[in-house]
This record gives C-alpha cells, sequence and structure tokens, in this order.
C-alpha cells in the first residue's frame, strides 16, 4: 500500500511526487481518448498528444516524455520511422511502446530493430502491460 499522501504509481523526490510522463500518438481519436484516461489512472500522467509521426517528434522534442506510446500506423510515416529518429535524438531518454491493432507478428523484426522498448496489442493496453515494459510509472 502506498504512504498516506502519495499517489499510487507515483515516487516521492524531496517531497514532490513525479510520475512517469506519457506521450500518446494515435491517429484514431477514440482510442486515445481511452487511452488518455486509462493512463492517469494507471498513475502515468500523459504531457502530449498526436495524431501523426511529424506532430509526434515535436511533442516530443518539447515535453521530453519518459514513455511514448506509439502507433504503428500513421497517417504520414510509420511508428517504426518515429521510434528510430527519436531515439537516435534522445537515445535511452524515452521508452518507446508500439502499439497496433495488428498482432505483432505482423512486423517481423521491425519492432527491435527500431529500438523500442516493447510492443503492445491495442486490445490488451493497460497498465500493467505498460508497467510489464516500462517498469511501474
Amino acid at each position: 500500500a502506498a504512504p498516506l499522501g502519495l499517489d499510487v504509481g507515483a515516487t516521492r523526490l524531496h517531497d514532490e511526487v513525479v510520475m512517469r510522463t506519457v506521450v500518446l500518438v494515435v491517429d484514431h481519436p477514440g482510442f486515445r481518448a481511452q487511452a488518455c484516461k486509462l493512463l492517469p489512472l494507471a498513475g502515468y500522467r500523459v504531457t502530449g498528444e498526436a495524431a501523426d509521426g511529424a506532430a509526434a517528434l515535436l511533442v516530443a522534442s518539447s515535453v521530453q516524455p519518459d514513455v511514448m506510446v506509439l502507433d504503428v500506423q500513421l497517417p504520414d510515416i510509420s511508428g517504426f520511422e518515429v521510434a528510430s529518429r527519436l531515439l537516435a535524438g534522445q537515445g535511452a531518454a524515452v521508452e518507446v511502446i508500439l502499439v497496433s491493432s495488428r498482432d505483432a507478428t505482423t512486423y517481423g523484426g521491425l519492432i527491435d530493430a527500431c529500438g523500442a522498448k516493447g510492443f503492445i496489442w491495442k486490445g490488451n493496453l493497460s497498465a500493467e502491460s505498460l508497467a510489464a515494459l516500462v517498469g511501474e510509472p
């Protein structure tokens, strides 16, 4: 159980609650809205959203999130390309988790090749599945 006054999923640093920050990049507005409700309940703080790859790169450079939940299929460039560009620029500063409505086996070695920390099928996105890849919020 969390100590009194400490939000579940947060850590206390110099008497200040610090939550892991997330940028959510999904082109489907309904899924993005659902995830934006789920993630704070799981102890993550959503600090940015984007519906395409170009916007994702801009938002990530602006807010420098701990985690990026990134859709593989975006309208302009693929999530694999976004992850590769982002990780080349920020290195290990952000953990990229790819999501898709398709199974991971559809993408072969592309998930590992782009440097993403992992993959979650959209139907399985939850606090538990995200924490299994990036640790507790």
